[in-house]
């Protein structure tokens, strides 16, 4: 007599159905984060919001904190793959670049699409901090895992001997911090009413500005200003 075969057990449905779970309260607590601020937002109101069990709230997130953890992970990824961000497509194109200009205008552009993603919830998250304890220990986190990240695109500058002279790696790695911070395209964008793309144009020359060469700076300027050059040329000859 045959043996019985023994089916796999395939849980897949139930892998898709949690994932989609997690995915409607991370996108209504984000909503009401932003709306309400992160201590006027309850587990309850979240868990309503998105029309899920608090129980399973909890069992999923564990806390709010976990919560607003969780909402900055896919803002910063744009999705919930469990990729890490210096893995992700654009970053490793933007750093295979051989052109230290270029590599520049990549990342500022991925900042930018990273910053209309995230900057609202970075924003709560700051606020947060300023007088919640689990809050600040995030903003930390956050701001360390920034640092981390934005140092490579300084690290592939060195490696390629592309940083101005006398500029050390840990002095650059700070002005990148400084110039793709959230707290600046807050200023820009929202203060002072920047559009995206000349937001994005700003960062790409004042990173080229202030991190690169001379020598490449200078055959920038040399080019624009032989073109302003000719164009002056040519208005003397019409006149």
């Amino acid at each position: 007599m045959a043996k019985a075969v023994k089916r796999r057990y395939d849980n897949s449905r139930r892998e898709a159905q949690t994932r989609a779970t997690r995915a409607d309260v991370i996108t209504a607590a984000r909503q009401l984060f932003v709306v309400r601020g992160y201590h006027a937002t309850t587990i309850d109101a979240v868990a309503d919001a998105a029309t899920t069990p608090l129980a399973t709230v909890y069992r999923l997130f564990g806390s709010k904190r976990g919560i607003l953890s969780a909402v900055l992970d896919v803002s910063f990824g744009g999705d919930d793959e469990p990729i890490a961000f210096r893995d992700r497509p654009a970053v490793q194109a933007a750093m295979a670049e051989p052109d230290p200009g270029v590599l520049l205008d990549a990342f500022a552009r991925i900042c930018r699409e990273l910053l209309d993603r995230s900057a609202p919830i970075q924003h709560v998250l700051a606020s947060a901090a300023t007088t919640d304890d689990e809050a600040a220990d995030l903003l930390a986190t956050t701001r360390r895992q920034r640092l981390l990240g934005q140092s490579r695109v300084v690290q592939a500058l060195a490696d390629r001997d592309a940083l101005a002279e006398g500029l050390a790696e840990k002095e650059a790695a700070d002005v990148v911090y400084t110039l793709m911070s959230p707290e600046v395209h807050r200023i820009l964008t929202v203060e002072r009413g920047w559009r995206p793309d000349r937001y994005e144009r700003w960062l790409a020359t004042a990173l080229r500005a202030l991190l690169l060469p001379a020598a490449t700076k200078g055959r920038r300027s040399s080019r624009r200003s032989g073109s302003a050059s000719s164009a002056a040329a040519k208005g003397r000859a019409t006149r």
